[in-house]
């Protein structure tokens, strides 16, 4: 066989082994376009009645604290309490030295005895006007009968004009003393009206100064809490200068910011007669709702709330955060956040497993069974039954095809 032909039979004999290899091999499957599904999970919508809850962070105040003050200026005598202590109705506060108050208080007593003896000078005084102005009286009479023979002498020669005139000054004098005693007589009412005046002042500068001088031992009004210490023993103060506070052991508030979206639901509830309460994180301390402040600002307004039970260790000026129940609301679904989408929408899982957007109104949060926080919320779609989808999806439209993750369904 000639060589030239080796590389063409070899050539040959390829292309007959593909079209071989073509023809035999085996025939591809069909592929088919198939849609995705989303693994989620779910929740059976039951309708029912729950009560909505509000956080707040509040700022435990004493509305009933009591600022002790000096009630006169001098030493501090004796202060047997400590700041934070504890303290029994009648229990000694602080008191003011004695050699401090003894003086106030008599000098206060001298001036009432001081008018005493004005007003009895006065009156003595007064009888003895009386008394002098009769005979000063019969003594101007006999001036003017001498005024008037000295006069007739005169006219007769008979006495000299030095006599006329000395008649004439002697009834002038005794005119003039005349008239001076009566006035000082006229003016006795008045006198002793000012003196009166002066001895009320003086007995109710008394007065103030006994009560004072009694209050400078002062003794707890209630039972309760010492606070805001600003002396020591030995200090020396003026009047109604701060030494310290008090505040009762009962009656310590809790004063929460409340959004104006609350406020008018709120308040209609207190108007009804509700008893809305609030429990603190730990569950330590219970609050009752009682009323709002009088003024409020652009970010809300306070809320008053009484403590119930002992403080357990709650002190004014502390933060607390707490959960108000507000009204129970019927028809309510409590879901998890995760199922909310945007401000106010839910998707519901259809009969043929796609997701469907239906609107829905948020009511607040709610507490679950074992105390997570939930999402409260009621609408119309949110019927009993539907089942409503848990899992956020970034991608969820409606018309997405799902299906369930799990059987751990929550029941609601």
């Amino acid at each position: 066989m000639s060589k030239r032909l080796i590389p063409v039979l070899i050539l040959a004999v390829g292309v007959a082994g593909f079209l071989f290899l073509k023809m035999t091999r085996p025939e591809p499957a069909e592929v088919g376009a198939t849609e995705r599904s989303w693994r989620v999970q779910i929740q059976q919508v039951e309708p029912g009645i729950h009560t909505p809850v509000l956080p707040l962070y509040g700022e435990v105040v004493a509305p009933e604290q009591l600022t002790v003050t000096a009630t006169l200026a001098g030493r501090i005598g004796e202060r047997p309490v400590t700041e934070g202590q504890r303290v029994n109705e009648g229990d000694l506060l602080v008191a003011l030295d004695d050699d401090d108050i003894q003086p106030a208080l008599a000098q206060a007593e001298a001036q009432v005895a001081d008018l005493d003896a004005q007003i009895r000078s006065e009156q003595v005084r007064h009888r003895n006007d009386q008394a002098a102005l009769t005979n000063e009286q019969a003594i101007l009479d006999n001036a003017r009968r001498q005024l008037e023979r000295t006069r007739s002498l005169v006219n007769r020669n008979l006495a000299s004009r030095e006599a006329l005139e000395a008649a004439t000054d002697a009834a002038a004098r005794a005119e003039l003393t005349v008239n001076t005693r009566q006035r000082a007589i006229e003016e006795h009412p008045a006198r002793l009206q000012s003196l009166e005046a002066k001895l009320a002042q003086a007995k109710a500068n008394l007065d103030s100064t006994r009560r004072d001088a009694k209050r400078a031992r002062m003794l707890a009004p209630f039972e309760g809490i010492v606070t805001g210490i600003q002396v020591a023993r030995g200090d020396q103060v003026s009047r109604n200068e701060a030494l310290l506070s008090l505040y009762p052991v009962e009656g310590l508030e809790l004063r929460a910011r409340v959004p104006e979206l609350f406020r008018a639901e709120l308040l209609d509830a207190l108007s009804r007669g509700d008893t809305l309460r609030a429990t603190s994180a730990d569950n330590n301390h219970r609050f009752r709702l009682t009323r709002f402040a009088g003024t409020s600002d652009p970010s809300g307004t306070e809320a008053i709330l009484e403590l119930e039970g002992e403080p357990k260790g709650l002190r004014p000026g502390g933060l607390l955060q707490v959960t108000l129940e507000r009204a129970a609301r019927g028809n309510t679904v409590a879901i998890p956040f995760s199922a909310l989408y945007g401000a106010g929408s839910v998707y519901l899982m259809t009969a043929d497993s796609r997701m469907e957007r239906v609107k829905v109104e948020r009511i607040g949060e709610a507490r679950g069974q074992n105390g997570e926080r939930r999402l409260l919320v009621s609408g119309e779609a949110l019927a009993s039954g539907a089942r409503l989808i848990t899992t956020h999806l970034p991608n969820a439209v409606t018309g997405l095809k799902v299906e369930v993750a799990d059987s751990g369904a929550v029941e609601q």
